[in-house]
């Protein structure tokens, strides 16, 4: 299964109408976002994508009402951190700030996903990966 992971959006539609083309062209099946999306205009742009959505919101999207109204119109599934996720036998475990992993990471999970940091990680340790896949606001780096 091909999983697509973005973070901290930010309202940077362009770079998300770009990460929607990258993930489509994939052929990605699932998409999670990380947390950080803002406004409900970025889901509007994630509309776009042929794969299903799931994320957590982060401490940036203060605007609620209006992402939870989007997020149901487009037959996403939002949440607080922790969510949980089981996937093909997997267990996966998706917050916003990697602190919130504090007693909502266990050994049982395979993929332990997060944003918050703008900052590309990638750790495999004893059959469990944990990843941020940075940010798409473009403010340490550009989208192609």
């Amino acid at each position: 299964m091909k999983i697509g992971v973005v973070s901290d959006t930010h309202n940077n539609l362009k770079n998300v109408g770009r990460i929607v083309e990258l993930f489509n062209e994939v052929g990605v099946e699932r998409v999670i976002h990380t947390g950080d999306i803002t406004q409900a205009k970025t889901l509007d742009v994630f509309a776009h994508l042929t794969a299903p959505l799931w994320g957590v919101f982060g401490n940036n999207d203060t605007e609620r009402e209006s992402l939870e109204a989007a997020a149901i119109e487009h037959g996403f599934t939002f949440r607080d951190p922790p969510f949980e996720l089981h996937w093909f036998e997997r267990r996966i475990v998706v917050v916003h700030d990697p602190l919130e992993f504090d007693g909502a990471l266990r050994s049982d999970h395979s993929l332990a996903l997060h944003g918050h940091t703008h900052l590309y990680r990638y750790e495999s340790r004893d059959g469990q990966v944990m990843f941020n896949p940075g940010e798409c606001a473009g403010h340490h780096l550009a989208v192609p």
